[in-house]
């Protein structure tokens, strides 16, 4: 697919478009470390059942870019959902399906959360909903697997990111999931998006900024403090796990249930790590197609 553009009050978005013109929209949100190539074992399945999609890059990723110098380079969710309308209002598209992995998971909860008019359905995969968008401090087991956050939180940790970002990334993608799952021009290939001059930024921003004080933008204000009194979702979620993360544990992702008064569902592939589109697409495709044909 090629590359389309769309330019907001902040971004240039870069994008691909895929599937007939005419069909339903779905927009697919990639998650860190990764880019919309994560989406290719999947797409050729969206396409033939009829779905429009469209598959940005997320702020700092890519080819997208900032219009400005002086923008905050503030890496929260709502601002990755704020980006995502923008990116629809730019396209012409009222209401949308979202489908989301890791960081693109967050946006699509946080988009039920904030934009319930716009969304018809999302499909979170990794990441367990987080009510009022609130990171609390996890338990031992979960603390242990997120070292990468807590040493991006040092001044030298954040310092050894910006000397060798792909070195950084390459770590995660080698322990997050069982071996085997990629070779080395896939992750060369994805790795081209994290040349982004605002991706070390932005990744700083996202992971600091949960645990000190951070850089804000004060125009997602209102929205920050709109999800903080957000505890459960109208919109119909279906939450893909895999049984063998280690990033994320898969007990995080565990009795949600009550939080989705639109209906929540939530299936655990075994033996499929952090990134379950790329290790096993075509489980996660009839999955979310299952999920997104629902009447």
């Amino acid at each position: 697919m090629s590359l389309s553009y769309a330019r907001t009050d902040i971004l240039e978005i870069v994008y691909e478009a895929g599937g007939p013109v005419d069909g339903l929209p779905v927009m697919l949100l990639h998650g860190w470390p990764d880019a919309p190539r994560a989406w290719n074992g999947i797409l050729p399945d969206l396409h033939k059942a009829g779905f429009r999609t469209i598959v940005p890059f997320l702020r700092g990723s890519g080819p997208t870019r900032f219009l400005s110098g002086e923008t905050v380079r503030f890496g929260h969710g709502v601002a990755l959902a704020q980006d995502a309308i923008d990116l629809a209002d730019r396209l012409g598209i009222d209401r949308f399906a979202v489908i989301g992995h890791d960081w693109g998971a967050r946006a699509a909860y946080t988009l039920a959360a904030l934009f319930s008019d716009r969304i018809s359905r999302i499909a979170a995969l990794a990441l367990a909903f987080q009510p009022r968008g609130a990171f609390g401090l996890p338990q031992f087991p979960q603390a242990r697997r997120f070292w990468y956050q807590w040493f991006m939180a040092l001044d030298q940790g954040a310092a050894a990111v910006r000397a060798d970002p792909k070195g950084f990334a390459r770590i995660q993608w080698d322990t997050w999931s069982p071996p085997g799952w990629f070779d080395e021009a896939e992750f060369a290939a994805t790795a081209e998006s994290f040349e982004n001059p605002d991706w070390v930024a932005i990744t700083l921003n996202a992971y600091r900024a949960r645990w000190r004080p951070e850089a804000t933008d004060l125009r997602y204000a209102g929205l920050l403090r709109r999800l903080a009194t957000i505890e459960r979702l109208s919109t119909p979620t279906l939450m893909i796990q895999g049984g063998a993360d280690c990033c994320d544990e898969p007990a995080s992702s565990e009795g949600w249930e009550p939080c989705f008064e639109g209906g929540y569902k939530r299936l655990v592939l075994d033996g499929v790590g952090h990134f379950p589109q790329r290790e096993a697409p075509g489980a996660v495709a009839a999955a979310v197609l299952a999920h997104l044909m629902v009447n």
